[in-house]
């Protein structure tokens, strides 16, 4: 609404149709069992669903603007005039006060150049609903996830933005950057690419960005604001009353958001004419806005809409300024303001046709830049602060249990998490596994923000960290680790940051050591090394031994893979002796063949065999035979390293036996392969070796989807290799 025009207001499927240019006055019948009856029944839902009903909105004016926009595209560049190519993008500025037209203007232009511009329309919001400047990094990571690149976990802005850039060379895109809070923000988007265009919304001009094109909005002319007007309230009052539909432009300053609330309350009020609008909106009382001349025509036409709505629609409205990213649906609002979820779902519809909220996508709803001060400051002054946060509790609690039910929906049909699913409320059900990761990435970058907002609150912890563990437990099961490491890199952050300020050891230790995990995977080992260390201190604070072996082990992993074999052993050693203390059998087995890894790798073959064959009894102590195999291999490998060659080709026969019965066709398969290759390399039997190829060949046929004579033969891994895959297999488990 911060435009000149906006989109139909979404309709659900069972809302009364109307034909219509003006707005039913009678209620509409009961709907999802909410009947007539209580606050949200009768004339309440009534005035909802009439201001539903107002007809499609389209672009109203503003053709100087555009014709003047699209030839500043094609106007030379200082570049240009001076003899050199155009180093970077064209930028179109848009300048002006929200509520003015700016973004709509822009939305209007892009509409128009999408042609232009084969590889697509970005666009990116670079301030937040509380006000506050959007990070870049945030806003790059964003819109190279839109690009189809997944940016690594913990990147810093400078190579995001860098990867943005190259992403973007040799294309032919739009980025349109609405609520610029800075310059900064401009010039670490823009694109080192002159066939893109980048399209900037602002307050005032972006002093800094070279060669930058501006454009001023102001009031819309009459005409374009009579226009606007009648797409609003209908064609029949404004033609029956021209003079009072220009007075009305005047006392609106042409300001398009304050017409498009003119509009709305004339199309909630089929009774009344334009001229009582006008007279209406000259009654008020004198405010604090009506100061300043850029908010008094908003401020005053908002008041007059806001006085209309019954308290209970009200104090919704109020409270919509509390959801996150500034983006509510249906259960968001029916959980701030303790309703239904169908009736929540007509408020929103009934406030997207009335002005109020802006439609983003079908059931989800944006409060309007503009409109956002003048409910925070109704908020403030209404509602009480108890009020204020209770309904900040239950909107974060419907939200961890939206999360809860993802969660469950990913798991596979007839298991006891889809019982667990079915016996929930039929407004929190998912259908189907694809309906719950929809839902997810849809609402993604509003839960990262609800994430965000209830962590820097600090008034909801406990229910900040059950809403940060319940999207990283969604997000894992819908996209696995890796898809979804970035975003739990953030969500992790998030949880430190929570730790910290409660002073909560044990949940620190876990968030450095996931932090560090993902450190490790992106090659950041200094910093994965900082995060093991801070989380080793925390976890002996805690006197958690769980926490405390895993940050020894990770420490002795970072320096396994620094290639520093003697501290690796150190760490894990101490590592070993925390879990024999503990009698941790499966945990013991685990550290054995990490050592027996390091020591092989650093040439120790007798400790690293001491340590594969310890390994081997734990894992069968264990009831682990895929773990009692790979430690088998192992010890095969350090028996060649020593001489003991019957020994090893003994070994190996273990080995393939126990893969055999272990269940793993990938793990058979490539054991078997490998005792195939010792036995030529040592001099055994030819046969044996020839009966193990083909067992190999068995194993991996059905995994692959083949006969065993369609599979192709496996080219045989390097020694060092095959130690690293078995290593990688054995953290794993």
């Amino acid at each position: 609404m911060a435009g000149a025009g906006s989109s139909a207001a979404p309709r659900s499927a069972d809302a009364a149709p109307v034909s219509g240019r003006s707005a039913p006055v009678g209620p509409p019948g009961p709907r999802g069992g909410a009947g007539d009856g209580g606050v949200w029944g009768g004339a309440t839902r009534a005035v909802l669903f009439a201001a539903a009903a107002t007809v499609g909105k389209g672009f109203a004016g503003r053709r100087r603007e555009l014709l003047s926009l699209r030839a500043d595209i094609d106007r030379p560049g200082l570049d240009t005039l001076a003899g050199r190519k155009a180093a970077r993008s064209r930028v179109l500025l848009i300048a002006g006060r929200p509520g003015w037209g700016r973004t709509a203007l822009a939305e209007e232009l892009a509409r128009r150049l999408a042609d232009d511009y084969p590889d697509g329309v970005l666009t990116a919001r670079l301030t937040t609903s509380g006000g506050q400047p959007v990070p870049t990094l945030r806003t790059a990571r964003d819109l190279l996830g839109r690009l189809g690149v997944t940016a690594p976990p913990g990147a810093d802005e400078d190579d995001l933005s860098e990867a943005l850039r190259e992403k973007l060379t040799g294309k032919r895109l739009l980025l349109l950057l609405d609520d610029v809070a800075g310059v900064e923000q401009v010039d670490a988007l823009l694109p080192d690419e002159p066939g893109c265009l980048v399209v900037a919304v602002s307050r005032g001009p972006l002093t800094g960005v070279p060669d930058v094109r501006p454009c001023t909005v102001g009031g819309l002319d009459v005409s374009a604001a009579v226009g606007l007007l009648a797409q609003y309230a209908g064609p029949t009052r404004i033609t029956c009353d021209p003079v009072a539909a220009q007075t009305l432009v005047g006392e609106c300053a042409g300001q398009p958001a304050a017409l498009v609330l003119a509009g709305g309350w004339l199309a909630v009020q089929p009774e009344a004419s334009v001229a009582d609008l006008v007279a209406r909106l000259r009654e008020l009382p004198p405010s604090s806005a009506d100061a300043d001349p850029g908010v008094r025509p908003l401020a005053r036409t908002f008041r007059l809409v806001y006085d209309s709505l019954p308290p209970a629609v009200a104090r919704m409205l109020r409270l919509l300024v509390l959801a996150p990213a500034g983006s509510p649906d249906a259960h968001v609002a029916s959980a701030l303001a303790g309703c239904s979820v169908q009736d929540g779902e007509a408020a929103l519809e009934g406030f997207a046709g009335c002005g109020l909220l802006r439609p983003v996508a079908y059931g989800r709803y944006q409060v309007p830049g503009c409109l956002e001060p003048l409910l925070r400051e109704l908020l403030e002054s209404v509602e009480r602060p108890a009020e204020v946060e209770l309904a900040r509790a239950r909107m974060l609690e419907r939200t961890v249990r939206q999360l809860h039910a993802c969660r469950l929906a990913a798991e596979p049909v007839g298991s006891p998490a889809r019982r667990e699913l079915a016996e929930m409320p039929r407004p929190l059900r998912f259908s189907s596994s694809s309906a719950a990761a929809g839902w997810l990435e849809a609402r993604l970058p509003v839960l990262l923000e609800a994430a965000r907002l209830a962590v820097e609150a600090g008034e909801l912890d406990t229910l900040a960290r059950r809403l940060v563990a319940g999207l990283t437990h969604a997000l894992s099961a819908h996209r696995g680790a890796e898809g979804a490491a970035p975003e739990l890199y953030g969500l992790h952050q998030l949880v430190l940051d929570v730790a910290e300020r409660r002073d909560l050891p044990v949940e620190r230790a876990a968030a450095l050591l996931n932090l560090g995990d993902l450190d490790a995977r992106a090659d950041r080992v200094d910093q994965a090394l900082t995060r093991y260390k801070g989380a080793l201190e925390a976890a002996r604070e805690a006197g958690d031994a769980y926490t405390t072996g895993r940050a020894l082990e990770s420490i002795g992993g970072i320096h396994q893979e620094l290639g520093d074999w003697h501290r690796a052993a150190d760490w894990y050693g101490r590592a070993l002796e925390l879990r024999l203390s503990r009698r941790d059998v499966a945990g013991g087995a685990r550290v054995y063949a990490r050592l027996g890894t390091v020591h092989g790798y650093a040439g120790r073959w007798a400790e690293a065999l001491r340590d594969w064959r310890a390994a081997a009894a734990a894992c069968r102590r264990a009831d682990d035979l895929a773990g009692c195999a790979r430690a088998l291999s192992g010890t095969a490998r350090a028996q060649e390293q020593i001489g003991r060659t019957r020994d090893a080709l003994r070994s190996w026969g273990e080995a393939v036996t126990v893969a055999r019965g272990c269940g793993d066709a990938r793990l058979h398969g490539e054991l078997a392969l490998r005792a195939a290759e010792a036995v030529d390399r040592l001099g055994g039997d030819p046969a044996v070796a020839r009966v193990l190829r083909q067992e190999a060949e068995r194993a991996e046929a059905p995994e692959k989807g083949l006969s065993p004579e369609e599979s192709p033969p496996t080219a045989p891994p390097e020694a060092p290799r095959a130690m690293e895959e078995d290593e990688i297999d054995l953290r794993n488990q």
